[in-house]
């Protein structure tokens, strides 16, 4: 079934298709454990049990593994404490996590969990308002992975106009963001940043995914987040995924549109992710990429 405990941390394990999951208990939404059964033991997330910054309404834990936030990034609307017990329940092949109502912020997050066929499993992400006024909000699907792997995000060209003269592409950037840091690699298709538990500042990147994914390689094992992007204004200057790093963990993101919520309606963002071995010796990163991009849910 998978591990009971990780990080200290209580964990329900499921066995989802090929994957197995680990629902955090008494914080969350969490998902603190991934694995593939093909290597069953080892978890794809970071867990950082100490790791957090202070807000006003107190110490707020990353906690690590993979969480659901609020985007526009603010403080503390962003980081509101998910340090209470959840609501983890078992319907069919699903399982629902369900936060505690985030009365502050007005919302409450759930994410539900269900196995598809050939390995993939879906992530349905929903975000409620709960209050009696319309919020303006992105759905922002974060997973924390653990150290010394690659992020790559595709970012293919592709004319927007006959003559091709117009912009295609964009990149948004950070105000602690260098482009020369080392840990960046760009290709024709693809955008590389690598985790490195040596560097001594965080960095920060962001674009319109192209085509619509964002994945990981560490260690020979390859994972992949596949979504559809919608209609609509992204945040951050219009960013469908983004990609955090510092020096003990790299964040895969994935943003929906905003949207103005009503009063007792939702936002919905589903990725579907997928696991894999994935050899690395000797290959070249756009190599690495193109392989990995197989996995991607079409």
């Amino acid at each position: 079934m998978g591990p009971k405990e990780v990080g200290g941390f209580k964990i329900k394990s499921f066995t989802l298709g090929s994957l197995v999951v680990g629902v955090a208990t008494d914080i969350g939404p969490r998902i603190l454990w991934l694995s593939s059964k093909e290597r069953p033991d080892f978890n794809l997330f970071e867990v950082l049990p100490e790791t957090g910054v202070k807000t006003p309404d107190g110490f707020w834990h990353i906690y690590g593994g993979h969480r659901l936030w609020t985007s526009p990034e603010a403080m503390p609307r962003s980081y509101s404490l998910d340090d209470q017990p959840v609501d983890i329940s078992i319907k069919g092949k699903n399982v629902v996590i369900s936060g505690k109502p985030e009365l502050a912020n007005s919302v409450r997050k759930a994410i539900r969990l269900t196995p598809r066929e050939e390995g993939i499993l879906e992530v349905v992400h929903t975000i409620t308002n709960i209050s009696r006024w319309p919020i303006s909000l992105s759905a922002w699907a974060l997973s924390v992975m653990r150290p010394d792997g690659t992020a790559i995000i595709p970012c293919r060209p592709a004319k927007v106009d006959d003559t091709g003269l117009l912009p295609d592409r964009h990149l948004t950037l950070w105000p602690y963001t260098d482009l020369s840091d080392r840990r960046f690699h760009f290709t024709q298709d693809y955008l590389f940043l690598a985790q490195d538990q040596k560097a001594s500042s965080p960095v920060k990147i962001g674009t319109a995914a192209r085509p619509d994914w964002a994945a990981y390689w560490v260690a020979g094992m390859g994972f992949v987040k596949t979504f559809q992007k919608k209609n609509g204004d992204y945040p951050d200057y219009g960013c469908t995924v983004e990609v955090y790093t510092n020096s003990q963990f790299l964040e895969l993101e994935t943003l929906s549109p905003l949207q103005v919520v009503e009063p007792g309606n939702f936002i919905v963002h589903t990725e579907f992710w997928r696991v894999k071995k994935v050899k690395g010796e000797g290959k070249s990163l756009e190599k690495l990429a193109r392989e990995i991009e197989t996995m991607v849910v079409r």
